[in-house]
């Protein structure tokens, strides 16, 4: 798994210049990245160099399927096998038998690249193998995660807590109703990458 961010950009980012919270900093960078990709249901970075591989149950007629990963950089390969005990048998693009919809992220199925055809069904039905993801993080959501880094490491997410004797209430962390929490500041910027 790869971090979203370095604690060398975090500390840039922060204008930190001492080595005081670096080891928390380090326990705190891999957790807040995988929190992210967990609640974005997108591994962002890992699958730009390296290929990703979905293997899909069609459970239904369809011509459509999602894939698990965003946005699609590439299609190496994609296969699709009529039953389980047969073989997969490798579709093309230059015969028109699917087709990357990149607005969505999803496999279209296609005869002669004229009509839509319904994608073989059964467990394992569809095997695609892709690049997917970013070679850094965009901007905002590179600024999200260094918010949420700050979040926990200031222990922001604590309503209440006591230093020294004395009492901090902090506020809830956000007004919307059904909020798993984050700071609306940044649920509203993990939200525009979430996979549903």
């Amino acid at each position: 798994m790869t971090d979203l961010v370095t604690l060398i950009d975090y500390k840039a980012a922060e204008g930190v210049t001492t080595p005081k919270s670096d080891a928390q900093l380090n326990f705190i960078i891999p957790s807040v990245s995988q929190l992210v990709k967990t609640y974005c249901a997108n591994s962002f970075v890992d699958y730009y160099s390296t290929n990703k591989v979905d293997t899909i149950n069609v459970n239904w007629g369809t011509h459509l399927i999602q894939l698990t990963e965003s946005p699609v950089n590439s299609i190496v390969s994609v296969e699709e096998r009529e039953t389980y005990d047969s073989s997969y048998v490798t579709l093309t693009t230059t015969s028109y038998e699917y087709y990357l919809d990149s607005a969505t992220d999803s496999l279209i199925r296609t005869t002669g690249g004229t009509t839509y055809k319904n994608w073989a069904r059964g467990p394992g039905a569809v095997r695609v193998t892709y690049k997917a993801g970013y070679a850094s993080l965009p901007a905002d959501l590179r600024l999200a995660v260094f918010d949420l880094i700050t979040y926990y490491l200031k222990d922001e997410h604590k309503e209440r807590r006591s230093i020294a004797g004395a009492s901090i209430q902090n506020q809830a962390s956000t007004s919307q109703r059904n909020n798993v929490a984050f700071p609306d500041h940044i649920k509203r910027v993990l939200d525009l990458y979430k996979n549903f």
